[in-house]
Parts: C-alpha cells; sequence; structure tokens
C-alpha cells in the first residue's frame, strides 16, 4: 500500500505545485513522473534494506537464485526511477519499468496466494494503477513528439 500512496501523494503535489506557478511543473506528465519516480526509489530501495528477505520469499521457487533476482530488480527500479526524471530519458524509463511490473507479477501472485491473508485482487489493482501510470508516460510521449512526416519537404 505504500507505494500506492507514494505515488498519489507526490503526483498529487506535483500537481498542486504546477497549479501554484511552478512552469516546469505544470504538464501532468511531468507530475506523473515524479510520483512513480519516489515509488520506485521507495520499492527499490527495499530490495536492498527492510523487506529484502520477503521480497526474497516471494520469488516463486522455479526461478533460480532469488537473492540475485531480487538484486537485479532493485538495480533496475532505482535505475527506471532515475530515468524518469530526465525528460529524453523518462518514456524510455516508463516502458522499461512497465515491462518489469509485468514481469515480477507473478512473484506478487505466487506470495498471495501462498500468504491465506493476502488479497490478490487488491495487489492486481495496484500493479494496474502502477503500470496505466507508466503507460501514461509513454503515451504521452509518443502523442507530443512532432510529427516529423509533416516537417519533411515535398
Amino acid at each position: 500500500m505504500e507505494p500506492l500512496i507514494t505515488l498519489v501523494v507526490v503526483t498529487a503535489l506535483l500537481l498542486v505545485a504546477g497549479a501554484a506557478g511552478a512552469r516546469r511543473l505544470r504538464p501532468w506528465p511531468v507530475a506523473v513522473r515524479g510520483g512513480l519516480a519516489a515509488m520506485f526509489v521507495l520499492t527499490g530501495v527495499v530490495h536492498f534494506i527492510y523487506l529484502r528477505e520477503e521480497l526474497i520469499a516471494m520469488v516463486p521457487p522455479a526461478l533460480p537464485a532469488p537473492g540475485l533476482l531480487v538484486t537485479i530488480t532493485g538495480v533496475l527500479e532505482l535505475l527506471g526511477a532515475a530515468g524518469l526524471l530526465l525528460r529524453r530519458t523518462a518514456p524510455w524509463a516508463a516502458a522499461g519499468l512497465a515491462a518489469l511490473l509485468v514481469v515480477m507479477f507473478p512473484a506478487n501472485v505466487h506470495e498471495e496466494l501462498t500468504d491465506p491473508a493476502g488479497s490478490l485482487l487488491g495487489r492486481t489493482l495496484m500493479q494496474i494503477v502502477f503500470l496505466a501510470a507508466a503507460i501514461s508516460v509513454v503515451v504521452h510521449h509518443l502523442r507530443d513528439r512532432p510529427n516529423r512526416t509533416a516537417e519533411t519537404p515535398r
């Protein structure tokens, strides 16, 4: 739940800052990128401290080297968060993080199926929100880029 709260609160704060006159924060994709970056810093850090053992336990038994997989995904989350902060790399980072969310989803399913108190529906809905936010950054970039065919002289 903390990653969802982080995404929503940071995005909302950046939207408010943009409405209050911070020119660089006016477009909503900048706010979403900031919220996603904060969320992925949070989730990336817990791959190394605080919840590392729990994350290792979430890795489905069919996958090799759970500790290494948790380390790799943590590094990718932190790199993706950094990439979201730069306009030029943001769409690539968002696309990579969206793919990472999809690839890591089986670990969430495994965790919820082995934990009788877990809620697969709740976790799935949160993953959909995270995925939608990441995809919105990519879609905005694709729609916002100049139409190169219109610039080509005939």
